[in-house]
């Protein structure tokens, strides 16, 4: 082989926050803060308080490979923990809030955390859980001093810009190989426990090039984007290393995601794209159906973690003029794999044809190839009919879970390709159309539901003797948990006793919108329950509220 006469230069997330203070420094950061009011700084000013930071994480003796965990909303604080984690060589593992008590426990003694940061809205939840957080030896209230908690919820905890104050503003960033991971993320999957997905720099960088490529009309110095995605979901779809190459101005919501609160603050700073799940932006259309109005500037909205109803496209394409792009990917893929072309916005296209394009998963993007097999792993065509289990690969995509050599057997098929777990069609030119599951999920509000979880989480209650999970579709959340549940002889147990098992073991969203009893289950000719006759014996049902 002839080799290109090229520099080998490693792809470093630290040169991303480099290249934004140097190239794009005038370009803003606005986050509406946990203690209240604005917070407002640029890209040229944030990189010596990530340097500062990363100098003091260096003191702590914070070496390469160290994980140290956020628990935190979009802030401008926890963009700086972002960079300066893994500008050093450690990994920044973030943790959804939403998660079980005993999920988190779980991820955060699976990832071996030391250093644990955290929102002051979180105090109660760290209060609670800090002993079961084996390794964490240091928390961090992400605020000042003036705003430490007067009941500390843990022994010594330390203050946030105290810790920067510590550090110097210049930094040499580490060379480091570009395949030294940094970031890690635990997605619940279908059973069992969260597994992780463990990012390396090179991937994170290629990840945020691809997007730029493909997905390139949310970006640009004039056009402010407002992540309602968080930073702790699968690193907030990769907007934060987007914004620093394209200078695109941020604008954090913080902890308040009401409609009126994104409302607002999309008003105030002029946002012109926006970035979240459907259930974010029912909230947002009750809000401007309310006023009468967008906010001012407001021109796109971003729509991943589920499909968007084809109802949702078009309200805010017709009533609002509002372009809709419709993105589809997972944790495991960085996430992004596929998005709405901007020619979907063709002019020349009515609202039904917009609709149409915009309802489906996109296209793929560069670097993620896409292939569907029959039950026997037997390709099929990409013609638009032939539907299959979808598989993937590509240079941001996992080729295993973090420390779980089970999960990574079950999750890559002999060629090395992922199994994402849901059923596709895929057109000749690289359109992508979810049609089912594999796994018998509820996907709620963009959050994954385990069937399988409540349903054992259920078979431990008494008076029960068997149980089933389907999901039931809801105006706002997409769809949500139905149990039928098969009382044992003689017990009298109640829906009320059941979900209230339930909610002390599970998260809130995970707990199911209503029960029904039943004789019976009905049952496959292999001995397991029938889903699909339970889908269509009680998925009609009219869930309360």
């Amino acid at each position: 082989m002839l080799k290109g006469q090229m520099m080998d230069q490693p792809l470093l997330v630290s040169r991303l926050i480099d290249y934004a203070a140097e190239v794009h420094g005038p370009a803003t950061i606005v986050t509406s803060t946990v203690e209240g009011g604005l917070h407002r700084y640029t890209f040229a000013q944030a990189r010596p308080r990530i340097a500062k930071l990363a100098n003091a994480l260096l003191k702590l003796g914070v070496k390469p490979g160290d994980r140290v965990a956020t628990l935190a909303w979009n802030t401008y604080r926890h963009f700086e923990l972002y960079y300066a984690i893994s500008g050093i060589g450690a990994v920044c593992h973030t943790i959804n809030p939403r998660l079980a008590p005993d999920q988190m426990s779980y991820i955060v003694n699976h990832a071996q955390d030391k250093i644990l940061f955290f929102d002051l809205t979180f105090a109660p939840l760290i209060a609670k859980l800090a002993p079961a957080f084996r390794p964490v030896g240091t928390f961090f209230a992400m605020t000042d001093r003036a705003h430490m908690p007067a009941e500390p919820p843990v022994a010594n905890l330390q203050c946030y810009e105290e810790l920067l104050d510590s550090g110097e503003p210049e930094i040499e960033w580490p060379e480091m190989d570009e395949h030294a991971a940094c970031a890690l993320c635990y997605t619940s999957g279908t059973t069992g426990d969260p597994k992780g997905s463990l990012y390396s720099n090179r991937s994170t960088v290629l990840h945020t090039l691809f997007t730029l490529a493909c997905v390139s009309s949310p970006f640009g110095v004039r056009n402010p984007v407002l992540p309602v995605v968080p930073l702790f979901h699968a690193n907030a779809w990769g907007l934060p290393y987007a914004a620093a190459i394209s200078g695109t101005p941020i604008v954090f919501p913080g902890p308040r995601l009401d409609g009126a609160s994104l409302f607002d603050l999309m008003e105030g700073e002029g946002v012109f794209s926006s970035w979240g799940v459907p259930t974010v932006w029912l909230g947002l259309i009750s809000e401007m159906k309310q006023r009468g109005r967008k906010p001012r500037n407001l021109t796109q909205v971003i729509v991943g973690g589920s499909a968007p109803p084809p109802a949702m496209i078009e309200i805010f394409e017709r009533d609002f003029d509002i372009r809709v792009l419709h993105g589809w990917g997972m944790t495991e893929m960085s996430p992004i794999g596929t998005f709405t072309p901007q020619r979907a916005n063709d002019p020349s296209l009515s609202i039904d044809e917009r609709v149409r394009v915009k309802s489906i998963q996109g296209q793929r993007m560069f670097g993620v190839d896409l292939k569907i097999v029959d039950e026997d792993g037997k390709r099929l065509a990409h013609d638009g009919k032939a539907s299959g289990e979808l598989f993937v690969r590509g240079n941001a995509i996992v080729n295993g879970y973090f420390n779980n050599e089970a999960a990574t057997a079950a999750a890559l098929d002999k060629d090395g390709w992922f199994g994402t777990g849901d059923v596709a069609r895929i057109s000749p030119n690289g359109f992508l159309s979810i049609v089912d599951r594999t796994k018998d999920m509820v996907k709620s509000g963009g959050e994954w539901i385990s069937s399988i979880d409540v349903e054992n989480t259920v078979m431990s209650c008494p008076g029960v003797a068997n149980a089933a999970v389907i999901g039931i579709p809801h105006p706002k959340w997409t769809e949500r948990p139905l149990l039928v549940v098969v009382k044992a002889p003689g017990a009298e147990v109640t829906k009320e006793q059941i979900l209230a098992h339930v909610a002390s073991k599970l998260a809130t969203w995970q707990v199911p919108d209503d029960v029904i009893f039943a004789d019976a289950l009905p049952m496959t000719a292999t001995g397991k329950v029938s889903k699909r006759e339970l889908r269509v014996t009680y998925g009609s049902h009219v869930l309360p509220g």
